[in-house]
């Protein structure tokens, strides 16, 4: 395998940099705010799995008394 000089090294990096399509100011705030909702909506879901799990294991300790 041929060894890359540092030089040649940079100047692949932005020969490549060049080539990456960068997503518009639009895009970046669209997927923003579908991370924000998909969170939310699976700390809810996270949330209600806890709950019961919670009541079921209490449920379970009264019981055991």
């Amino acid at each position: 395998m041929a060894k890359t000089t540092p030089i040649e090294f940079i100047r692949q990096v932005q020969a490549e940099t060049k080539k990456v399509v960068w997503p518009t100011g639009r895009e970046t705030i669209m997927t923003g705010v579908m991370v924000v909702i998909m969170t939310t909506i699976l700390a809810l879901f996270f949330l209600g799995v806890d709950t019961f799990f919670n009541a079921v294991v209490q449920a379970l300790l009264k019981l055991a008394k």
